[in-house]
């Protein structure tokens, strides 16, 4: 197996390339974070979870290795408190029925380590997004196979009780071959952490549930133009404005947004749309002054800046992602670097952004793991 980063080929790092070899991280400097990265499980690739120590400073990853293993933890979710991630496990078959699950973790942030607790049923298959709500008592998970959205009640020790709501969406949209049917792809929550705002590709809606029993708001929905496929969402720090990746038109389409309720501002191509094209993954720079999104099979990483009094976006560049299929990727707590996932080239890329153009530039640091899917930082002591 391997999975080792590029710029570390010390014996620590080579002892990743061993199936089972946990290397243990020099001591953390102030500053430093764990990055967890979730793959899709494959023989010979990957195993689950692994890890990098980030040294936020300079933007360098040392190699932990393999941290946890679990099937296919496609997307991770760190708990408020910081001791505790969840993965959903993108699978079809859990324990004899047609649903996916989630898996709690505790973590130890001087290893990198992983622990399970528990893993639990998400009723539906295909999960691919999950998210926990601020008050760290409530957990989330989209089923993209299942066309759903399932609630859990976390407990005092991490761990995940049964589902305690779950609602089946239901309908389709114009585009037969891929919306004949509802596809749950993202749980995102409200800035004031009251709503949970599930991405349903099938139906072009983003639909809208209180936190604590997914009861309908009102409105119990947003539309997005037909045919367009939603799939992830992303607010500004003040929560005045949003903005929705959509995954059949690959296009950022910005809205603004109060008290619940959005006003859709503008839409933009992220590229020219041709079959193998689709988009993916949009964020939000923790500034506040741009936004950044994915595109898959052009694999590109597109920059924008937001007028901080409209909401509006400006193009600012159009940058190669430095892989195939940029999946996901992370922008580090601190703002000053990107971390692009690649699905089909086994890769993930670092760039640094310059803080007053929101551009991108390849520092030459690449981390090579098996089908990485998701990035996300943890605060290391």
């Amino acid at each position: 197996m391997k999975l080792i980063s590029k710029l570390f080929l010390s014996a620590a790092a080579l002892a990743c390339l061993l199936p089972g070899i946990l290397v243990q991280p020099a001591k953390a400097a102030k500053g430093d974070y764990i990055a967890y990265i979730g793959t899709y499980t494959r023989p010979n690739k990957s195993k689950g979870i692994y890890a990098w120590r980030f040294q936020s400073a300079t933007g360098k990853l040392t190699p932990i290795g393999l941290v946890a293993e679990t099937a296919s933890p496609s997307f991770l979710a760190i708990h408020p408190n910081q001791k505790f991630l969840y993965a959903v496990n993108e699978i079809s078959n859990y324990e004899g029925k047609k649903a996916g699950s989630v898996s709690a973790f505790a973590m130890d942030t001087k290893t990198g380590q992983l622990k399970l607790l528990n893993t639990v049923s998400t009723r539906g298959d295909g999960p691919c997004h999950l998210v926990v709500d601020p008050s760290g008592k409530w957990l989330y998970v989209a089923n993209y196979g299942g066309g759903s959205v399932a609630e859990y009640p976390v407990h005092a020790d991490g761990s995940l009780g049964e589902s305690s709501a779950f609602v089946q969406h239901t309908g389709s949209s114009v585009n037969r071959g891929r919306q004949s049917a509802p596809h749950g792809h993202s749980t995102v929550l409200s800035p004031d952490g009251k709503s949970v705002f599930v991405a349903d590709l099938g139906l072009d809606q983003i639909l809208s549930y209180k936190v604590g029993g997914l009861t309908p708001n009102d409105p119990p929905f947003i539309k997005i133009a037909p045919g367009a496929g939603p799939r992830h969402l992303a607010f500004t720090p003040n929560g005045k404005f949003a903005y929705v990746m959509t995954e059949m038109t690959a296009s950022v389409v910005a809205f603004k947004h109060a008290g619940g309720k959005f006003e859709e501002l503008q839409t933009l191509p992220t590229t020219e749309m041709a079959p193998n094209v689709s988009g993916a993954e949009i964020a939000v720079h923790p500034s506040g002054k741009f936004v950044y999104s994915s595109t898959r099979g052009a694999n590109l990483i597109d920059v924008f800046a937001i007028d901080a009094a409209k909401g509006t976006l400006t193009p600012v560049e159009r940058t190669p992602s430095g892989g195939k299929t940029p999946r996901n990727f992370a922008i580090d707590p601190t703002g000053a670097f990107l971390l692009a996932a690649h699905q089909d080239s086994d890769n993930v890329v670092v760039f640094r952004i310059d803080a007053k153009t929101g551009k991108l530039t390849p520092t030459g640091d690449v981390l090579e793991a098996g089908n990485p899917v998701c990035v996300t930082f943890v605060p290391a002591p």
